[in-house]
């Protein structure tokens, strides 16, 4: 993009066809972001793991890192999402759920990457686009739990956090490993 030139009429900025209007805003929110660059030509780029500058990114620093990071408190619930008999993608889901990692809105507004003013319920329902808002809360979905309790046959109260939600359902019969083994899966 450099050598095409990326100032305004620059050649980098040509497409094939042509944009819709939201393309043509983030083009114009990419050339913001990077006016203040300077790009010297006769120095190499060279990629930097920067939690370990010696010795590089390694899968081991990231397992780490991600272990040791101040999360909200998972006591117990790390061990039930892992399970023998759910597939992997499922039990991938569900850790970062309970860690609140899934690309929520909220989320999004926490990374900078969406104006807090985008941050509402895509249902429109006035309420922002969280993990716990659309897994527990937002009147479709909520539902179900009321709906696989009944099914299920157990009562309980609805509890407003993820993790809290998640240990209670697993735990709320008391019954044998069994019966905690089929309401982890569930």
């Amino acid at each position: 993009m450099f050598t095409l030139g990326w100032g305004d009429g620059g050649a980098a900025w040509s497409w094939r066809r042509r944009l819709w209007a939201w393309e043509e805003e983030l083009v114009v929110e990419c050339r913001h972001l990077i006016t203040d660059i300077v790009l010297q030509s006769d120095i190499s780029d060279r990629w930097q793991w920067n939690s370990d500058i010696q010795g590089g990114y390694t899968v081991n620093g990231v397992y780490h890192i991600l272990t040791t990071l101040n999360d909200p408190p998972t006591v117990g619930i790390n061990d039930l999402v892992w399970h023998k008999q759910v597939p992997m993608k499922v039990s991938i889901f569900a850790w970062r759920l309970l860690r609140d990692r899934l690309p929520t809105k909220t989320n999004l507004v926490r990374r900078g990457l969406i104006d807090v003013e985008a941050a509402g319920c895509v249902a429109g329902c006035g309420h922002d686009e969280s993990a716990s808002h659309l897994f527990l809360h937002y009147a479709s979905f909520g539902s179900l739990w009321w709906h696989i309790r009944l099914w299920i046959g157990i009562a309980g109260v609805e509890p407003n956090d993820i993790c809290e939600h998640f240990f209670q359902f697993i735990h709320c019969t008391g019954h044998s490993r069994m019966r905690r083994n089929f309401l982890q899966l569930v």
